[in-house]
């Protein structure tokens, strides 16, 4: 499946919007690492891996919508995050499904 973030120079069907979601919620144990490697600057890697899976299983997600209207690409691809509660985050993904 093509993702891109731009627009393509080929002849393409829109097939509609596709959207992947999801929330995670921070584990205690990682956390308290994580306050620990802020005392002291630089990655908090337990942060970082978090937001890299949430973002992983978004973008499944919104494949799996896209393949499911017979789409082989998805243009115009978007990531967004937003604190939904203490401790839990959102991950989404979006773009307009197209068929090449």
């Amino acid at each position: 499946m093509l993702l891109t973030t731009t627009e393509i120079n080929t002849e393409y069907q829109v097939l509609g919007l596709v959207k992947g979601s999801t929330v995670k919620t921070r584990h205690l144990g990682k956390d308290i690492m994580a306050f620990i490697r802020m005392l002291f600057g630089g990655n908090v890697k337990e942060y970082s891996d978090l937001l890299e899976s949430a973002r992983r299983e978004a973008e499944e997600i919104m494949i799996r919508e896209a393949r499911a209207k017979g789409a082989n690409a998805v243009i115009g691809v978007r990531y967004a995050s937003s604190q939904i509660a203490q401790g839990a985050s959102e991950v989404i993904v979006y773009g307009t499904a197209v068929k090449i």
